[in-house]
């Protein structure tokens, strides 16, 4: 997200509180795809239907379908899950593969900030998912 409003927000932060083992499989795979911004937002208590979303975005649509093909093979391959529906790959502007208790957002720069999900969902906390 080139626009930098990320880094302006203040987004609750769960102590202690680290992404679910999905989330954070996914949430690598996107970083190592180059995947830009990616957070795990807790969405337990303010949905009740999923777990966490993870968000992330490339630059191009290359780059997303690259994306999501990885984290589709690492979630595969590490915990034995497959995608419950994956939407919009065709355009790949917006890509979502809902695992059930997680649900991964691929997004296209551009259509990450006019979605901003981020805000929208401003009282998830983010959650810890980096291995540093």
């Amino acid at each position: 997200m080139q626009s930098g409003l990320a880094s302006e927000r203040q987004t609750p932060e769960e102590e202690g509180a680290v992404a679910p083992p999905l989330a954070l499989e996914a949430a690598l795979a996107a970083d190592a795809k180059a995947g830009q911004e990616t957070v795990v937002l807790g969405m337990h208590t303010l949905l009740g239907v999923t777990d966490a979303f993870v968000v992330t975005s490339g630059r191009n649509v290359r780059q997303v379908r690259t994306i999501v093909e990885e984290v589709e093979r690492r979630v595969r391959d590490r915990l034995g899950r497959r995608p419950l529906m994956v939407e919009g790959l065709s355009d790949a502007r917006w890509v979502l593969l809902d695992y059930g208790d997680v649900v991964v957002h691929v997004f296209l720069e551009e259509a990450r900030t006019f979605y901003d999900l981020e805000r929208l969902w401003g009282d998830a906390p983010r959650l810890a998912w980096s291995t540093d």
